[in-house]
């Protein structure tokens, strides 16, 4: 049985959770507490305190932009795959994580925030240009998702500050979503890969569980937007990724996934 004498906080107001964070700089923040909940199993965290973000006012909303659309950070798994208008490259990750009862409690900023290299989501922000909004009592800022990874499980956030939306732009072009695991359901990615295309304009092609972090191969999306052919950006793709031997694939299998993923979806898209 779960055991976790850790006091819980839970703050009623988005300004209520910022004061907590400031204050308690060393808590665990729990969002739908997925992993979090693992890691107490486990025996491999031992919080002191939690400042519980679920039902945070503020945090759970879908909206509009000019020119984009703002994800709050609470949403879960479940309410990206029920919204109308939820971009279809996400809603395609979502609809990965785990089986119903996970995708019910399992959060976009829980997502980002915990880091893993596998997560499903991860590889999306990079595709589609996300900023992540940051939060506390001193304010807000905004980071790229292209630059919040910093290394394993490191990330660009301050003690006090909390994840509270990820913003994402308007993009036009091709797009698409792969996760290859174990199994077709409730499996940790062994690759993971979101793609955009825009023809003889832009490219991203972005991996999870490939490196240290999600990661885009710069050279085969520059190539691929020069007119190189498909073996050249498939060559790029596998020399660009940087995976490793563990208990759920080895290193030569994710190189070879990577490269035969992009090979199959550019195989099938229009180049001119």
């Amino acid at each position: 049985m779960l055991r976790c004498e850790a006091p819980v906080f839970r703050p009623r107001t988005l300004d209520e959770a910022f004061a907590m964070r400031a204050a308690m700089p060393d808590a665990t923040v729990l969002a739908g507490g997925t992993d979090v909940m693992v890691y107490l199993e486990g025996g491999v965290l031992k919080p002191t305190r939690i400042i519980d973000l679920w039902g945070c006012p503020g945090m759970r909303e879908l909206r509009f932009t000019t020119g984009g659309q703002v994800y709050g950070a609470g949403l879960t798994c479940t309410d990206v795959l029920r919204a109308m208008h939820s971009h279809p490259l996400l809603r395609d990750a979502a609809a990965t994580v785990g089986a119903t009862q996970i995708q019910n409690r399992a959060t976009l900023g829980g997502n980002i925030c915990n880091s893993s290299p596998a997560g499903d989501t991860l590889p999306v922000w990079l595709a589609l240009r996300a900023e992540f909004e940051l939060g506390c009592v001193r304010g807000f800022r905004r980071v790229p998702a292209s630059g919040f990874w910093r290394g394993y499980k490191k990330i660009d956030m301050q003690p006090d500050e909390l994840l509270v939306a990820i913003r994402v732009p308007a993009l036009a072009g091709h797009m698409h979503f792969r996760k290859v695991g174990t199994r077709m359901a409730q499996s940790i990615s062994k690759v993971v890969f979101a793609g955009r295309y825009s023809v003889g304009k832009e490219a991203c092609l972005a991996f999870g569980a490939v490196g240290p972090t999600p990661m885009r191969c710069t050279a085969a999306e520059a190539a691929l937007v020069s007119g190189a052919s498909i073996n050249e950006v498939v060559s790029l793709v596998e020399q660009e990724v940087l995976p490793i031997d563990d208990i759920r694939s080895t290193a030569l299998y994710r190189r070879k996934v990577a490269g035969r993923i992009v090979r199959r979806w550019l195989d099938n898209l229009p180049r001119a």
